[in-house]
């Protein structure tokens, strides 16, 4: 881990306002968290895309191809929708996800307003947490 350098309260007044696509935020949005958590972004701790990437090839469960946003192996797996849309329906495109994915232990979706936390541990009930972007700077104290 090295220091972050990105605010809490800068990374949510800096998303606070952004109205772009999906997929013209969702990487930066990632990156932004990576900063602010000081945590290397997937291209920087994995250039090879096997262990950690953004825009990982999958199978989906019932059959297609698909793509999770971000991923790293045996930790997580996250996809992004638009501002204020969906977040059960990103769930679902995870769950359809998580067995080409090694079953991470972590489902997470945002909409870049909202970020969801599921747990996915083997004969555990899920659970979820919630955080805003007016939560993270009191959440995501560093």
């Amino acid at each position: 881990m090295s220091q972050p350098t990105l605010t809490p309260a800068a990374f949510a007044a800096k998303w606070r306002g952004v109205t772009t696509t999906e997929k013209a935020s969702a990487q930066s949005h990632f990156i932004d968290l990576c900063r602010m958590l000081g945590e290397p972004t997937p291209h920087d701790a994995d250039p090879t895309g096997e262990q950690y990437a953004s825009e990982r090839r999958v199978t989906k469960a019932g059959g297609g191809e698909g793509f999770a946003d971000v991923w790293k192996r045996g930790f997580f797996a996250w996809e992004y929708k638009g501002k204020y849309k969906d977040l059960k329906a990103a769930y679902v495109q995870l769950l359809n996800y998580r067995d080409d994915l090694g079953n991470p232990p972590l489902l997470i979706v945002s909409d870049l307003e909202r970020i969801e936390i599921r747990t996915n541990f083997t004969g555990l009930s899920p659970v979820l947490k919630m955080i805003t972007l007016d939560e993270a700077p009191t959440v995501c104290r560093v």
